[in-house]
């Protein structure tokens, strides 16, 4: 069966607005939007329509506007290579001007000084694996280096005219926080404890900063240091079993924002310093909050998605505990009334650990064909956010499911380790356990089940279906990890060091990622396959596609790959997207329906 071209392409068109910011001294706020086809800038005009604020020739990955609000500094890649580039644009010139162009390296920006003069970035100019920190003067194009390092380093932002607040990721999870004096190159820790840390913002006095933490234990925490000691931490708050994920102190220093992650979906709570209470906002939709700041000392603005709303640009006011929706991109009268909110469920797997997931069914029906979509990372989490193709499916009769299986985010440290290196095959286990859940629970048809992953996620796939064959009907792998030896050799050296305590290490574990390596069975493979990868993929490289294709067909297997010469990791530009949902759709529903 194969489904009408029109009404997918309602479900495929559908765009988001998303990472909203206040331009300083003006009430005037910016967000990215693919409108265009693209990420690129976009504001709101005097009637409160969408209009573009600067025009860029290719997407755009992170802006930020200068404490004046004249500047804005964008960095910009290449047909979706991930190398930002940076460029600068003032308000009311026609265009964005090159500022730092290294076409060959990563740049990633800091953001400005507090004179509105300089900004920071970490690029790897120097060597692929180091992430040298480089400030620069707008002005006069004067480029200092003024901290080299052999890691993954990323500045986060400037503490005051002196400090900048670096980020260096340690392992796949763990992260160090350091001010870093631009003057006396001396570093200081945020804390002493090996651990994730997350989401720093500073009291408007600059004596105080708090961060998030599972330093000594589980979960995300709020923790308080005092900027002199910063290596000192005083837990301050809590929410039980749930990350906290996001925190942002008000302008006038009463009061934190923060989000929870409570089973994938967003809560937003304050905490009033004075008083050391918290309460909940109310009168919020529900869904997920990806971006939050303030935009007053009694407003907010926010990103939300959720599973009916691809994105859109939220204001909070707390003095009447209102939001009101300031973009409405993402709503569709077509099939606006068609979308539905998933039910989250667990079962329990091989060893009887709980495993939690998002099933999406419109309509109840027996013998129905499933779709099993799972998340990258790995630890990444899958979270009900506005997915066309799961909505697309669920109309047409399908059941999906999308698990977070063990080794994802949000559920607590202990959790995100239990798929780590050579307990890899007990996340692919409980995909097969949850194929049984799906049978026996949801009356899903035995023979019509199929599996989609990205990324990892896409290395979950071809392990599910050469470790389970019979199990699948229909199987896509997009920008998927074929052998972990030839990924961590092909890759950047900087995400090499990162992965390795994730996957296992070249020099030891070789054995392991021979016996584990998908392309290595592809013999047992009983379902037709679809893959799809970006030519420009600085993370996984294509050649773990091409190589899967050239497998697949030396056995006979059916297989279709897809290349996009102007993508990399992810897919996009409209037209790019468009073509793999698009034939991922007619491929579930030819094989399953």
């Amino acid at each position: 069966m194969r489904p009408d071209y029109q009404d997918y392409m309602h479900y495929l068109t559908v765009t988001a607005a998303y990472s909203p910011k206040r331009i300083p001294g003006k009430t005037q706020v910016t967000f990215l939007t693919k409108i265009t086809g693209l990420p690129q800038l976009w504001t709101l005009n005097e009637r409160r329509q969408p209009v573009p604020y600067v025009e860029t020739i290719d997407r755009v990955l992170y802006y930020a506007h200068s404490p004046l609000g004249d500047r804005t500094v964008i960095g910009m890649d290449h047909k979706g290579n991930e190398k930002q580039q940076i460029y600068l644009y003032q308000a009311g010139d026609a265009e964005a001007k090159p500022l730092a162009i290294s076409p060959d390296s990563f740049h990633y920006i800091g953001g400005w000084s507090p004179d509105g003069r300089s900004i920071c970035f970490s690029s790897n100019r120097r060597h692929p694996g180091s992430f040298d920190l480089f400030t620069l003067h707008t002005d006069t194009g004067a480029l200092q280096t003024i901290y080299n390092s052999d890691q993954f380093c990323l500045p986060v932002s400037w503490y005051d005219e002196d400090q900048i607040l670096i980020r260096i990721d340690e392992t796949n999870l763990n992260v160090t926080f350091y001010l870093l004096n631009v003057n006396t190159k001396e570093k200081r820790r945020i804390g002493t404890v090996s651990a994730r840390y997350q989401s720093v913002t500073f009291h408007p006095d600059h004596n105080v900063g708090y961060v998030l933490t599972d330093a000594g234990a589980d979960n995300l925490r709020l923790c308080r240091f005092d900027a002199s000691h910063p290596e000192q931490l005083q837990t301050t708050y809590n929410w039980g079993k749930w990350d906290l994920e996001k925190i942002t102190c008000s302008p006038d220093g009463k009061q934190i924002a923060f989000t929870v992650n409570e089973d994938g979906r967003s809560l937003l709570g304050l905490y009033d310093l004075s008083t050391a209470k918290s309460r909940l906002v109310t009168g919020m939709p529900e869904g997920i909050i990806d971006s939050l700041a303030w935009l007053d000392q009694e407003a907010l603005i926010l990103g939300l998605k959720s599973a009916t709303i691809a994105g859109d640009i939220w204001r909070y006011d707390l003095t009447d505990r209102k939001a009101t929706r300031l973009t409405s991109i993402s709503q569709s009268s077509t099939i606006g009334s068609f979308l539905i909110e998933p039910e989250l469920n667990r079962y329990q797997s091989f060893d009887h650990l709980s495993i939690p997931y998002f099933y999406y069914e419109q309509q109840p029906s027996a013998q129905k064909p499933a779709v099993i979509y799972v998340h990258g990372g790995p630890e990444s989490q899958y979270k009900p956010d506005f997915h066309p193709m799961i909505q697309y499916l669920a109309k047409q009769g399908f059941a999906v499911a999308a698990p977070n299986v063990r080794g994802s985010n949000g559920y607590g440290r202990a959790y995100l380790e239990l798929d780590d290196q050579r307990k890899r095959m007990d996340s692919v286990r409980d995909l097969a356990w949850l194929v049984k859940d799906l049978i026996k629970n949801h009356q899903v048809d035995p023979k019509r089940i199929g599996i989609i992953g990205r990324s990892y996620g896409g290395f979950m796939v071809m392990s599910a279906i050469t470790e389970y064959p019979e199990l699948w009907a229909a199987a896509v792998d997009v920008v998927g990890i074929t052998h972990f030896t030839s990924m961590l050799s092909q890759t950047g050296e900087w995400r090499r060091a990162q992965r390795s305590c994730e996957y296992g290490h070249l020099e030891s574990d070789q054995d392991f990622f021979e016996e584990v390596a998908p392309i290595n069975h592809v013999a047992k493979i009983k379902s037709p396959l679809l893959i799809f990868h970006g030519l420009n993929d600085s993370r996984v490289p294509v050649s773990e596609s091409i190589n899967l294709e050239k497998e697949m067909k030396k056995y006979g297997k059916s297989v279709q790959l897809t290349l996009f010469e102007d993508e990399g990791h992810q897919t996009e530009k409209l037209n790019n997207h468009i073509t793999m949902r698009g034939e991922a759709i007619r491929f579930f529903m030819e094989q399953l329906k």
